[in-house]
């Protein structure tokens, strides 16, 4: 399953099907930094069971989920969010996403109701590979790289559909393999 697209800022890596990897396995991963050094990213399908307010006690009103952005820097909490025109210093990654922001900003708007759960995701800790890894991998499919995705797929909270989903959005040459069994010895 070889993917066309090299990875870079803005585009997702999807894992293979058969990718057993506890921190991977049929996940969705927004890249928002891919340079010669390594690749960060986050994962968008593997929510956890804490909220913001667990995290950061200073947020009111609605509760925000937190999702697992990867296996490194676990004591860390990043966002991606499409309300540019409210977190201005935020990173425009992909069109209609951007990464980081103020935090205190964030934490005012949070608490004036004028960000709403489908606007933002938080992550505790990132996915990261060195440059070479993530070239390692490539070169064993392990991912496949797609720009063939809206803004909405990024903040979707529908994590079980999230990988079929944008598996079967990168056309009939990928779409079969959506309906892959998790565990291939069941087939």
């Amino acid at each position: 399953m070889l993917s066309r697209l090299e990875p870079s800022a803005g585009k997702l890596l999807i894992s293979e099907p058969f990718l057993m990897d506890p921190n991977f396995k049929r996940s969705v991963v927004f890249l928002t930094e891919h340079q010669e050094e390594g690749t960060v990213g986050f994962i968008l399908n593997q929510r956890s069971t804490l909220l913001l307010n667990d995290l950061v006690p200073d947020f009111t009103g609605e509760d925000f989920p937190v999702y697992l952005g990867g296996p490194v820097a676990i004591d860390t909490i990043h966002f991606i969010h499409r309300r540019h025109d409210l977190i201005t210093d935020g990173e425009e990654i992909a069109k209609g996403v951007c990464w980081g922001g103020n935090f205190e900003t964030l934490k005012v708007l949070i608490n004036n109701h004028s960000i709403k759960p489908a606007d933002i995701k938080f992550f505790i800790g990132y996915s990261g590979w060195s440059g070479q890894q993530l070239k390692n991998e490539m070169k064993e499919n392990t991912w496949i790289v797609s720009d063939q995705f809206q803004a909405d797929v990024v903040f979707s909270n529908n994590e079980e559909e999230l990988w079929k989903e944008v598996i079967i959005n990168l056309g009939p040459k990928y779409a079969h393999v959506s309906n892959f069994p998790l565990d291939p010895n069941l087939n």
